[in-house]
């Protein structure tokens, strides 16, 4: 793409493919750009600006790609220009998943597993979450952020022993540190009771940990407690916290673990849609048959392929399986884990059928739960969006385009939100992407996750190009966002 149009204030996109959001059927238009925002939309030829004309015939035109789930809070200060995601058409990141955030950043010398995934220590610089936000906002980043407060980093922050439940005090310090961050402009909170720093907080806890929430609409955003044999009385245990809270609960990542539970999600997602009737409730989830955290021999026992993404303990054992390299080493599985530990796995333990299911919910939005600093990630961080284009639309046919792109952008606006995002209207801000539906694919694998994907062709933010087709302008345009307060509006507006 010419320099001059990247570079531009105003731009006309002509000619493309316009999927608006909305999940209504896609249309030819003409596509105006001024300064932050979309100023008009109009059939091919009728618009006339004096603005430079970039030509996207056959091209698809659609709202930037909204992460509804991602570990990105520290990447957003370490690389602004957030190449992994721009490089799928990401515009904004929902940061501060699973319970860990990189603020209000605990004074712990070392952190525990697995705050550590959020980034090298001497990110967390941040006292305040207000500290974080103001560092990201007098030095953006090249995407929008809508940040969330980990109940987890919370826990770490105020409690010295985190094998037990909170005591009174200890509750009343993290109500008082999620007060200031929703103050500052956190869109809710998350827990991670799924891991050691959280296991031990009980369902009071977080109701009472959470209880700023109530006058906020903040949102709840959990990944739960058990998402393997027990996951229905996490699933429950996540819709009473919601109710408590008067919080719109996202479950995290929804996935069945383990052989004998895959095809539960037919169950689950019944129940959730159920629940749907009394309560707002969504998920997220992505594309991909594995997961990655940190390593965990009950993940292990789960999966029928573990494979290392990093071990400070054995640094060599990056890109290994875990079954192959115990072999080579003869360690049982609790020697191979003090062997290897700290360190991070990608778990082969899902069923296609249920990804495939899950996303195809009409309540599920896409969220890549990309790990960015680890040195052998999941390909999740480089091409979770690309690849449902390319596989459950164009390959597959498991989704209309126009349905796939409505998961990345209207509807995650819509539960996070947004009035002013998510879709392609005039006056809504010019998040945009524009692709090849035809060729658009994801290039990142497991065995070489660190590729950019095909078939992008540009990615505004805020009006500015952050992808130029073929690699980053240098823009960084980024805004911290703000949740609309008027939902009737908002439901209004994608009507």
């Amino acid at each position: 793409m010419p320099q001059s149009l990247t570079a531009s204030t105003r731009l006309l996109l002509r000619a493309g493919m316009l999927i608006d959001g909305s999940g209504s059927p896609p249309r030819a238009a003409d596509l105006l750009i001024e300064g932050e925002r979309i100023a008009a939309i109009g059939a091919p030829g009728t618009l006339h600006a004096d603005a430079p004309v970039l030509d996207i015939a056959g091209m698809a035109v659609a709202p930037g790609f909204i992460d509804s789930h991602t570990h990105d809070d520290g990447y957003l200060i370490a690389h602004p220009d957030m190449v992994p995601k721009v490089s799928q058409g990401i515009t904004t990141v929902v940061t501060g998943n699973c319970g860990i955030s990189l603020a209000p950043s605990p004074a712990r010398p070392r952190l525990p597993q697995p705050l550590d995934l959020l980034g090298p220590r001497e990110l967390f610089r941040f006292p305040k979450f207000a500290d974080w936000l103001a560092a990201l906002r007098a030095q953006p980043a090249a995407v929008n952020v809508i940040p969330l407060v980990g109940h987890t980093t919370l826990r770490v922050a105020v409690m010295d022993d985190l094998d037990r439940p909170a005591l009174p005090q200890e509750r009343a310090q993290m109500r008082e540190l999620l007060s200031e961050a929703l103050d500052a402009g956190a869109f809710g909170l998350s827990t991670g009771t799924f891991y050691p720093p959280a296991t031990h907080a009980s369902t009071q806890e977080i109701i009472d940990v959470g209880a700023p929430l109530r006058k906020r609409g903040g949102i709840y955003a959990t990944h739960l407690r058990d998402e393997a044999d027990h996951i229905d009385a996490a699933i429950e245990e996540a819709l009473a916290i919601g109710q408590s809270l008067g919080s719109r609960v996202v479950f995290s990542h929804h996935k069945l673990a383990g052989e004998r539970n895959h095809g539960r999600s037919a169950a689950t997602l019944a129940r959730i849609g159920q629940a749907a009737a009394l309560q707002p409730v969504c998920l997220d989830c992505h594309p991909y048959p594995a997961t990655s955290t940190m390593l965990r021999l009950d993940r292990v026992r789960l999966a029928r392929r573990t494979m290392i993404t990093w071990s400070d303990g054995y640094p060599g054992a990056q890109g290994r399986d875990f079954d192959d390299l115990q072999r080579e080493l003869g360690l049982d599985d609790q020697q191979m884990l003090a062997r290897l530990a700290p360190a991070g796995a990608i778990y082969f333990l899902m069923s296609e059928e249920d990804v495939d299911r899950i996303l195809a919910d009409p309540r599920c939005m896409v969220g890549s739960d990309g790990l960015p600093f680890d040195k052998h990630p999941h390909p999740r961080q480089w091409g979770t969006f690309t690849r449902v284009l390319a596989s459950q639309v164009r390959e597959r046919g498991l989704l209309p385009l126009e349905t796939a792109v409505h998961k990345m952008t209207g509807l995650a606006a819509r539960y996070y939100r947004l009035s002013d995002r998510g879709l392609l209207r005039p006056g809504m801000y010019a998040d945009l992407v524009v692709f090849d539906p035809q060729t658009v694919t994801d290039r990142a694998t497991f065995d070489a996750p660190v590729q950019a994907s095909e078939g992008i062709v540009g990615v505004w933010v805020n009006g500015k190009c952050v992808w130029n087709g073929e690699c980053a302008t240098g823009e960084l345009p980024g805004q911290i966002l703000v949740a609309s307060t008027d939902a009737d509006r908002e439901d209004s507006a994608r009507a």
